[in-house]
């Protein structure tokens, strides 16, 4: 697979996800969930501050260090997967699913990047009781907010291990997070680069 394949294929990753935030963005409030499949699908608008754990370094101003630091992790791990596969892609041996999943990695990432680096100066804020719209500011440069709507509340259980907690919601439904199509590209890629493409990476 060429270089320009892979552009193809990244480009139209990122206007996947970034159409699909959009949508959701400006045309639902905060909180709101509208059934896709009864019981077990649903788009489910909620926003994430991006701040890995929680990190907020604040100054007595308000200003989120932990999430520009952040910020900047992110662009410099996506540098480093997007001068992969210009590397690897030279390489008439490199397996084409390596690539791919390169790609999906690297479409994943900078497709929340985006949000937290523009949203909040382009869009208004959204609230439980407001949508969004073009035009509003809610937040400066790289503190904007990640938009996720995805969201499979399997089934209840309601006698959770303690170490498995991670795996439930609130309301103790199993697989109760809530992700957007970016973090999917980078879950797929990664478990897929894991199961099936190891021994090549490995090298």
């Amino acid at each position: 697979m060429n270089l320009k394949k892979l552009s193809l294929l990244i480009f139209l990753l990122l206007v996947a996800d970034q159409a699909l935030k959009i949508w959701v963005k400006t045309h639902m409030h905060l909180d709101e969930s509208i059934t896709v499949f009864p019981d077990w699908f649903f788009l489910r608008f909620i926003e994430n501050n991006g701040a890995a754990f929680g990190m907020h370094i604040s100054t007595p101003g308000g200003f989120d260090w932990g999430k520009l630091l952040l910020g900047l992790f992110r662009l410099g791990m996506t540098g480093v997967v997007g001068w992969l596969i210009y590397r690897l892609g030279r390489r008439p041996e490199t397996p084409k699913g390596v690539l791919v999943g390169l790609a999906l990695i690297f479409a994943g990432a900078l497709g929340n990047i985006l949000d937290s680096a523009f949203y909040g100066l382009i869009f208004s804020e959204s609230t439980p009781y407001t949508v969004a719209h073009f035009g509003g500011h809610y937040a400066g440069l790289m503190m904007g907010k990640v938009v996720d709507m995805f969201y499979f509340p399997l089934f209840q259980w309601n006698s959770v291990p303690r170490f498995l907690r991670f795996l439930v919601d609130s309301n103790n439904y199993f697989f109760g997070a809530i992700f957007n199509l970016a973090d999917a590209y980078i879950s797929v890629a990664v478990i897929y680069l894991l199961l099936f493409q190891f021994k090549y990476l490995n090298k």
